[in-house]
């Protein structure tokens, strides 16, 4: 089984910047995937930016330039750095893995407010 736990979320003033981490943890981890998403109140879930396991990246137009999303094989750990924060970006975010195997795990979330 693979656990998910972000961290690194909190209160930040537009145009400054967080980094989100997503630690993944268990025997036998096999993810082709990482994925962000994120869901503000009254809205749908929807993801921000996806990393496969070759590096390729893909990101929602609405953060494409100031997000960046990374992964670090060997500490099983998947990073988003979000830097010019605007309101907007208030959500929760979550991490998720993906593997044929695996199937699909989320973690618990973590809160982002972006304060104008």
């Amino acid at each position: 089984q693979v656990q998910l736990v972000e961290s690194g979320g909190g209160l930040v003033q537009a145009g400054g910047s967080l980094r989100l981490s997503c630690a993944a943890s268990g025997d036998g981890i096999s993810i082709s995937t990482m994925t962000w998403y994120r869901q503000a109140p009254g809205k749908e879930r929807e993801l921000v930016a996806a990393i496969t396991n070759g590096g390729s990246t893909a990101y929602a137009d609405s953060v494409k330039g100031r997000f960046t999303i990374s992964r670090d094989n060997a500490k099983n750990t998947l990073y988003l750095q979000m830097n010019s924060l605007k309101p907007e970006d208030t959500a929760v975010y979550y991490c998720n893995a993906f593997g044929l195997l695996l199937g699909s795990v989320w973690g618990q979330g973590t809160q982002v407010t972006v304060s104008s």
